[in-house]
């Protein structure tokens, strides 16, 4: 028995390639309109189309019937991976990013949602450029294995490990049809419409209102301007801040909702508890600010509540500088980087359902202490968690911290300040994007060294495939039969 079918993976892989042909073909219109030049994304759909070609020629004999775990574990690493590379090439071919490490760095940054950038002139790059890399967070957010999804019953084969693995969609609605998998898919382009309606209609144009419905829904954070959203109106960023909450929300809610399922999601805690967690942030930071800077407090909620929503749903976008807040609305900042949004959400970090079930599960050991033979079940979302899932959350948080102390450690090795290194290093992780420092929420990551920056698209990989996705294939258990 094969530990892995190579042949199943390339054919899988090369669809993969297929669809991301598909989506460069799609920046040709922008070039045109803009009359720039169409040779860029012509050539990287040449290129990811030979690839198409060459693997699905090489995997044409596989029977994709049954994936194993062993493949779906390789696939969907290796599918991010492939995404990242390739997807370098517009900027490469273009001379955008002429640095090779750069351009993977901004395109890993894309398709992982993060939102770092290395690009200290956004503005001077071309709209066809522009659109690519906003494209990257819309086709990450949405996730790889999704999209991959709709097209593998044509294949024949059974996606359901392929969908558990993805983090966008962790929370199951199983893909028992099609038709539950297409519901997601008009959720997430509906969510991308109507912002891109609201965002025209308070006087944004056409071309940076889809730029920045692409970085919101994905929750991403790629903007076409330099200083972000800092420079639009009130109206725009209150429509970006909303939409930034409504895409951290579990897809699983809006599902329900679309069903009339609304007593589900009346008993979703993750739900609510995210809810409480961004008032009370927005609620002290906007004191900090009113009581400590010169803000009136308009000023002070729409800074506190942007920024907030947008550090928790790690999407990375900005409308002050959270660097020059006081320092403990400076240090809150950073804190919540390690919460993350909802689980079944397009966002990243640990997500609050960890928090709630391992807070839980705290509570029951103090208890224990006292009441040892007490059997006390943890509930989520109105049923009981097995003791053996919530001592894998623990275990996921503490994993977390480890691999972020580690990044943190390699970064300052070569050079990079503890505060910048932290900042890093906790961000890539969890998909903000901004870190501390000078590369903060109005700063870049032009400055870091390649061995930091490698560094730092490893974390990206390592937060966006849920940790054990990525880090098992390298496991011995993993190349035993």
């Amino acid at each position: 028995m094969r530990l892995i079918n190579p042949l199943k993976i390339l054919r899988i892989l090369s669809t993969i390639l297929l669809i991301e042909t598909g989506f460069f073909l799609l920046c040709l219109p922008v070039a045109l309109i803009y009359r720039e030049p169409l040779q860029p994304f012509l050539i990287s759909s040449s290129i990811s189309g030979v690839l198409y070609l060459l693997l699905h020629f090489v995997g044409r004999k596989a029977d994709p019937g049954m994936v194993s775990n062993r493949d779906s574990f390789l696939i969907v690493t290796v599918a991010w991976i492939s995404f990242s590379l390739v997807g370098s090439l517009p900027y490469l071919i273009s001379g955008s990013i002429p640095s090779f490490v750069d351009a993977i760095f901004e395109s890993t940054s894309g398709f992982t949602t993060t939102g770092s950038s290395i690009l200290q002139e956004v503005e001077v790059l071309p709209y066809s450029i522009l659109f690519w890399r906003s494209l990257t967070h819309w086709i990450g957010g949405i996730g790889i294995i999704v999209l991959v999804i709709l097209v593998l019953p044509s294949l024949k084969v059974a996606g359901y490990h392929l969908f558990s693995l993805e983090s966008s969609l962790k929370e199951k609605i199983h893909p028992r049809t099609r038709g539950e998998v297409y519901r997601i898919l008009y959720i997430y382009v509906g969510l991308t419409v109507i912002e891109i309606l609201f965002l025209v209609l308070g006087g944004m144009n056409l071309f940076e209102s889809v730029c920045h419905a692409f970085g919101t829904v994905a929750t991403g954070g790629f903007s076409p301007k330099n200083t972000s959203l800092a420079g639009y109106s009130p109206y725009i960023q209150y429509v970006v801040a909303v939409f930034m909450l409504l895409s951290a929300t579990s897809y699983v809610v809006f599902y329900y909702a679309l069903k009339g399922g609304f007593k589900k999601v009346f008993k979703n805690d993750e739900f609510w508890a995210y809810l409480f967690i961004v008032t009370a942030g927005v609620v002290f930071v906007t004191l900090t600010l009113y009581f400590k800077t010169e803000r009136n407090f308009e000023l002070s909620f729409r800074h506190a509540f942007f920024q907030v929503v947008s550090q928790i749903t790690c999407t990375g976008y900005a409308t002050s500088d959270y660097m020059a807040f006081p320092s403990i609305g400076m240090f809150f900042m950073f804190l919540i980087m390690f919460s993350g949004g909802s689980t079944g959400s397009t966002t990243g970090g640990i997500k609050i359902a960890r928090h709630l079930v391992s807070m839980k599960n705290l509570r029951n050991t103090f208890i224990r202490i006292h009441h040892p033979n007490a059997v006390i079940p943890i509930r989520l979302n109105g049923r009981i968690v097995p003791e053996g899932y919530a001592n894998q959350m623990t275990v996921f948080i503490l994993l977390y911290l480890i691999i972020f102390a580690t990044g943190n450690i390699i970064m300052q090795l070569t050079g990079i300040s503890i505060i910048e290194a932290s900042g890093a290093s906790a961000s890539c992780l969890a998909g903000i994007g901004p870190g501390l420092g000078a590369s903060g929420n109005m700063g870049n990551y032009a400055h870091f060294n390649s061995t930091a920056k490698i560094t730092m698209m490893l974390l990206m990989l390592i937060g966006r495939l849920e940790l054990y996705t990525f880090l098992t294939i390298f496991t011995r258990t993993f190349r035993r039969n």
